[in-house]
């Protein structure tokens, strides 16, 4: 067998040094919401608000259609920022002010770009530093309905591919996108009541009380499915799926193994509160701040609970009300010698993996009951 002319040994992503102060990327790709990806997600998040099960509740309301929950247009649009800003991460370090726009619906496509807003080498470790950016995801660009449908920033710790390279060391200010969370009219004639029976009963502004912990019932068991949840969101971050690469390294990357992406246990928390906190929600507005506390891996169990942290009225609409909340995930880990506690069973510990500072537009029962 003949021997190639010559061999190329790619290098996808970029490390640490590769990032100029201000530099914009334009994503390659972009993705279109399918019937296949919703309901993928939708399900697999164990999402219940209507607007995103029942197609007739969702028009009654004045939207389109099937409204894309705020958690999976956030994993499209986040998942092709990847490819250029964290294919070569170590870990996601915090979201910040991550705000909603225009709805999308099925058959929408997302599009992204970010801007580089900061990049600063770690003082401990020469191999490491992190980089800040801004994204800004569109959809339907070049059409009468192009809009902006979400914009956030976070901080990513990412690996150097040569330590002697210098570093483009550095801060700039964020650009100000307009962002701001559509709500469908309200019409008192819609007929709003008999559809009730559709959404919890006790999830309208009125019910929450601040200085409540909600904790939520149910929980979700992670297994290798991440690897192809993962795929379908083309996140290409080798730390998701290439067990070769962690096994020649292991002491580089978390726990020596394949990590959950991000992403998939920030949804699953939005998911698993969605029943007692989000069931009469007509939108995200913002969430101010995010980190993951612990990485999630095959086999771990994720919980979550909600602190109701505020309650305030809507700058121009009488008939909903803005929540403020603290959404928490967390899993237990095996510790025979802990006794039992109102944390966690006997011989089990509870290790938060994940808090959001989120705010959610809620109907008001004396407006839609």
């Amino acid at each position: 067998m003949s021997q190639p002319s010559r061999i190329l040994r790619k290098i996808t992503g970029n490390h640490l040094e590769d990032f100029r102060l201000g530099q914009t990327f334009h994503h390659k790709g972009g993705k279109t919401i399918t019937e296949g990806l919703f309901t993928t997600f939708t399900e697999f998040t164990m999402t219940t608000n209507p607007l995103a099960k029942n197609a007739r509740y969702a028009r009654a309301y004045g939207f389109r259609g099937l409204v894309v929950p705020p958690g999976l247009t956030m994993l499209v649009a986040f998942s092709q920022t990847v490819e250029d800003i964290s294919e070569n991460a170590r870990a996601n370090l915090e979201y910040i002010d991550m705000r909603f726009g225009a709805p999308v619906y099925v058959g929408d496509t997302i599009e992204v770009e970010t801007k580089v807003l900061g990049v600063k080498p770690s003082s401990s470790n020469p191999k490491l530093g992190v980089v800040h950016v801004q994204s800004t995801a569109r959809k339907n660009a070049g059409e009468k309905d192009e809009a902006v449908v979400m914009t956030w920033q976070r901080k990513v710790q990412v690996w150097k591919r040569d330590e002697s390279k210098a570093v483009d060391e550095g801060e700039v200010g964020p650009d100000p996108v307009a962002c701001e969370l559509w709500l469908p009219p309200y019409e008192a004639g819609r007929g709003y009541a008999a559809l009730t029976h559709l959404s919890s009963r006790d999830t309208y502004f009125e019910d929450f009380e601040v200085g409540t912990r909600i904790e939520h019932w149910r929980g979700r068991t992670m297994t290798t499915e991440h690897i192809h949840l993962t795929a379908v969101l083309d996140n290409t971050s080798q730390v998701h799926c290439n067990q070769h690469m962690i096994d020649l390294n292991p002491k580089q990357y978390v726990g020596g193994k394949l990590i959950i992406f991000g992403g998939i246990p920030f949804t699953l928390c939005l998911g698993l509160s969605c029943p007692d906190v989000h069931d009469n929600a007509l939108g995200d507005l913002v969430y101010t701040t995010g980190r993951h506390t612990a990485p999630l891996f095959a086999g771990d169990t994720v919980f979550a609970a909600t602190d109701v942290l505020g309650k305030r009225e809507h700058p121009s609409r009488p008939d909903v009300g803005i929540l403020s909340t603290r959404l928490l995930g967390h899993k237990f880990e095996k510790a025979e010698a802990a006794p039992a506690s109102d944390d966690a069973p006997a011989g089990y510990k509870r290790t938060q993996i994940f808090e959001l500072d989120r705010e959610i537009v809620v109907k008001r029962r004396s407006h839609y009951a």
